[in-house]
């Protein structure tokens, strides 16, 4: 089912479920490319985004503000819990149903093919983040990195307060990962050792 829809969202999830065993407790409190956020916090919205994007692509989410991410709010069993939460966000965009309409999440209503879109955008950013806060390996479908750029580039998100963070500009010759990681906010040369620019998550993720 899944070429029937823009986007396959199970390699994407699969490789943020991998990351998750890279992570040890004492990364928990560990920065993050994401602003004032620690790892834990940051598995945290990443709990509160798959919640959010599966009801938005079951058209039965809710267009109210997101709340703030807290490792103090992460499921004790966040390490069994996360993955089946991922798994149930794939499986819910491979609908195409999914992908017609409007949808709701975390304050903001879109066009239901914009809402996947910016869910993907979530989960491949999330994964970078995670990857680079704990010092593993990241490697993203081109596909998928071909249609984000298409996607972030789009002059309407420009004006979209709170959606993305401030673009970071990159070098024309520079990787493709990095050219979607500058559009959507991130500086590619983050590690925990060079804070450098810290990105904004989206406000359709809580």
């Amino acid at each position: 089912m899944a070429d029937r829809v823009p986007l396959d969202f199970d390699p994407a999830v699969h490789g943020l479920r991998s990351l998750l065993l890279g992570i040890t407790d004492d990364a928990l409190t560990g920065p993050t490319p994401c602003a004032q956020w620690s790892v834990g916090d940051l598995l945290d919205h990443i709990v509160r985004l798959s919640l959010e994007f599966t009801q938005a692509a079951r058209k039965l989410g809710e267009a109210r503000p997101p709340e703030q991410p807290s490792a103090a709010s992460l499921p004790r069993h966040w390490r069994s819990r996360l993955p089946v939460l991922l798994e149930e966000l794939a499986v819910a965009w491979r609908d195409p149903d999914a992908w017609t309409g409007t949808a709701a999440a975390g304050g903001v209503t879109l066009p239901a093919a914009e809402m996947g879109r910016v869910a993907m955008t979530e989960v491949i950013m999330h994964s970078w983040d995670l990857a680079r806060a704990t010092g593993q390996e990241f490697i993203a479908d081109p596909r998928v990195l071909e249609a984000l750029a298409e996607f972030l580039s789009q002059a309407a998100l420009t004006d979209a307060p709170g959606l993305f963070g401030p673009r970071v500009a990159v070098s024309e010759d520079a990787p493709l990962l990095d050219q979607v990681l500058g559009l959507a906010g991130r500086d590619p040369r983050w590690h925990p050792g060079h804070p450098g620019v810290s990105a904004r998550s989206s406000s359709a993720a809580s």
